[in-house]
């Protein structure tokens, strides 16, 4: 099996754990639990890496210093790939942007919507108010209009009849109605 990835320093698991004064069974252990991942040789000797080292130190410093099991270090080496990931994504995005905004500094300069990222139709602002809102009200037409204005006032009217006849209501305690006597049969 050959090495899995290029490195610039390799160490075997003695001279890992001497340096971190840990027992090789917890490189082991930690290796099984897989929170680190040495490469191999053909001989099957784990080779550990720079970013093992790192990767070790951060283990090492949340479970000695900071008292996190080894459940917790696992959520938080997850966590911190995943924010890594982000980290990338969002440099690759702004990147993208830079280069849009670049592209769009060549565009046409008589068009005031020419530097937009995301291409847009312009309206002329008479277009824009004699023309109806969607489809569905343009396709309504008159009808919906005096079905809306007949639906405001019955809306205004029914206000207005709460506002004067409280139904019952003294000092905002409500009766409970009575309930019809029933006879056993």
């Amino acid at each position: 099996m050959a090495n899995r990835r290029k490195t610039t320093g390799s160490y075997t698991i003695s001279v890992v754990a001497e340096r971190f004064d840990v027992h090789p069974q917890t490189l082991r252990l930690y290796e099984r639990e897989g929170l680190l991942q040495p490469s191999r040789t053909e001989g099957n000797t784990r080779l550990y890496t720079d970013e093992d080292i790192e990767r070790l130190d951060l283990i090492l410093s949340l479970t000695r210093d900071l008292g996190v099991n080894l459940a917790g270090v696992e959520i938080i080496l997850n966590m911190r790939g995943k924010m890594d990931a982000m980290q990338r994504q969002i440099r690759e995005f702004v990147k993208y942007v830079n280069d849009s905004m670049a592209w769009a500094d060549d565009a046409d300069e008589d068009n005031p919507l020419s530097n937009a990222l995301i291409p847009t139709k312009t309206r002329l602002p008479m277009q824009a108010r004699t023309q109806p809102r969607n489809r569905r009200a343009a396709a309504a037409g008159p009808a919906a209009d005096e079905k809306r204005a007949a639906r405001r006032r019955f809306l205004d009217q029914a206000d207005s009849v709460e506002e004067d006849e409280p139904d019952g209501d003294r000092d905002g305690v409500f009766e409970r109605p009575e309930p019809d006597s029933v006879e056993p049969a």
